[in-house]
């Protein structure tokens, strides 16, 4: 007779502390454990960073697919040949989707679930587009984890096997219809898994050997195409063989400001990591000596406020920004911004910002690569359709298009939406720090701010960067706090005329990893605790 123990996956009752990992061959850090050890695999191959990060992004598809897919979009930056390379992998709005089409069926702002949030997915090309210019390995090799995690099944992780139940229970009550029945058939097919349980994904599996095989061209030009194109125009939508096979990333020279002799660097728009930077500026005219203060606190929150009060007003794909990066993030403007922080908690009122889904991962190899990547398909699963047969969900990136047009960010065809995942890295006088990230929607500029200031202002290590009690501006003087926050800075914050409230919801504090790199070439990992994350050291 086989005994088992019972307990609960979900359930901690005890403060735990994680260290930071050390290694001097290679590094992966990413919210699943079995996802970085498909990456750290490929390093120990013959594979680079690079190869590494694409292992680690396919196999997240499969062991996370709560927060990404292979139907979602992807960022990186990417340290290789002694110099930074941003790649934006977001895909535009079909060629059919309209203002007047949206309107004229009564919409006054973007649909969450179904077909006409879709934009073209750019994860399957970001993976091909990496390999061909930077990897060593063709994606059949660095691809062959996910595919076997897929093939022979995976126990579920205890924070996405909260997410899975979760998101089957919104689906249940905001889904109808027969367009999202195959969401159900493959990731629900009775009921959404426990913590430990094996679930296999074989309709994914056999996709991305189709991706891996074509270098992605299946997927933009081929039956997978095809597919995916019948399927979102049944269910109502606009996506097109031809927008797909129109498709093509986007190496983008990525922006920075630098933070006290530090440079941080983030996506251009059409990504929000331009947020992380106005915050940034502003706050590096105030000096900072302690972490745990009601003025640090205040000061950090005012910025965040004025930053995507200037970020949800003028974001957009570039070509249709009225206002240019350089002129925001000049010395000027931040310092007229900063000038609003006073004693009192400011209300820019720049709207309620939405939460999404996403996964983020670093990798690094003894080579001096280095990659920082994010992909998702927001708001969990994304639009809550799979395309029949192929264990393609897609994303719902189109939801943060505006519906107002006098809006930089309006819907219009062949347009890319404001986009809320951002990958982050640090130099310091043109070497290389390292990768770092915190995903989670309209989080993650707050978490790369907190992080920077962590790491550069308070001295922590990446371990302790990650693990500090974090906060989330909401909207107007909204702010969520963490309950490990010291309680003293809850009630002064509320002195001060933040409307301040306690979360129990972990996840909504976003999920991040860091990797930097000693003098010595030894790098040095942290992972988020408020995830299923690791760190997988060679």
């Amino acid at each position: 007779m086989t005994g088992h123990l019972d307990f609960d996956a979900q359930h901690y009752p005890y403060a735990s502390r994680r260290n930071v990992v050390y290694g001097r061959r290679g590094m992966v850090a990413t919210s699943q454990p079995l996802a970085a050890q498909a990456g750290l695999q490929v390093l120990q191959a013959g594979g680079n960073a690079i190869d590494a990060a694409i292992a680690t992004a396919a196999a997240l598809t499969v062991v996370e697919p709560t927060a990404n897919g292979i139907g979602g979009d992807a960022f990186a930056l990417i340290w290789h040949g002694g110099q930074l390379h941003g790649l934006n992998a977001s895909g535009p709005a079909p060629r059919g989707l309209t203002l007047d089409r949206l309107t004229a069926q009564g919409w006054t702002d973007m649909p969450k679930y179904g077909a006409l949030p879709v934009t073209v997915p750019g994860t399957p090309a970001a993976w091909a587009a990496m390999a061909a210019r930077f990897g060593r390995l063709p994606l059949t090799t660095s691809m062959a984890g996910a595919i076997e995690l897929a093939q022979q099944g995976f126990p579920v992780s205890p924070t996405v096997a909260f997410a899975w139940q979760q998101a089957t229970r919104i689906f249940r009550e905001q889904c109808q219809g027969t367009q999202f029945q195959h969401w159900f058939n493959t990731f629900a097919p009775q009921q959404p898994p426990q913590a430990g349980e094996l679930r296999r994904l074989p309709d994914h599996a056999r996709t991305l050997q189709s991706i891996a095989e074509t270098q992605a061209d299946s997927f933009y030009r081929g039956t997978l195409a095809e597919q995916t194109a019948a399927f979102v125009q049944s269910a109502g939508g606009c996506l097109t063989v031809e927008d797909l096979a129109g498709f093509a990333v986007d190496w983008c020279a990525p922006i920075s400001a630098n933070y006290r002799g530090y440079d941080v660097w983030e996506i251009p728009p059409n990504g929000q990591g331009l947020v992380a930077l106005l915050a940034l500026k502003i706050l590096q005219g105030f000096e900072f000596h302690e972490r745990d203060t009601l003025l640090t606190y205040h000061r950090q929150i005012e910025a965040i406020k004025l930053a995507f009060a200037d970020g949800l007003a003028h974001i957009a794909d570039p070509a249709h920004m009225r206002i240019s990066v350089q002129d925001l993030l000049s010395d000027a403007y931040a310092d007229e911004r900063r000038r609003q922080i006073g004693t009192t908690a400011l209300d820019p009122l720049p709207g309620e910002p939405p939460r999404g889904g996403t996964v983020y991962l670093s990798t690094a190899d003894d080579q001096g690569n280095m990659v920082s990547m994010i992909q998702s398909n927001y708001m969990g699963f994304g639009s809550g359709l799979v395309v029949p047969g192929t264990g393609i969900a897609l994303h719902n990136r189109g939801n943060n298009f505006s519906l107002n047009s006098a809006h930089p960010n309006c819907v219009a065809p062949g347009k890319r939406p404001y986009h809320t995942i951002i990958p982050g890295f640090l130099t310091r006088n043109g070497q290389p720090v390292g990768p770092f990230g915190v995903m989670g929607g309209f989080m993650q500029p707050q978490g790369h701010v907190q992080v920077v200031m962590n790491t550069i202002d308070f001295g922590l290590n990446p371990q302790a960067a990650l693990d500090a009690p974090r906060w989330e501006w909401e909207r107007d003087k909204r702010v969520q706090m963490e309950h490990s926050t010291p309680a003293h800075l809850f009630h002064g914050l509320a002195g001060m005329g933040h409307d301040v409230a306690w979360s129990n919801n972990r996840q909504a504090f976003g999920r991040g990893q860091i990797i930097w790199r000693n003098a010595q070439g030894v790098l040095c990992g942290g992972t988020e605790p408020r995830a299923d994350g690791a760190v997988a050291a060679w």
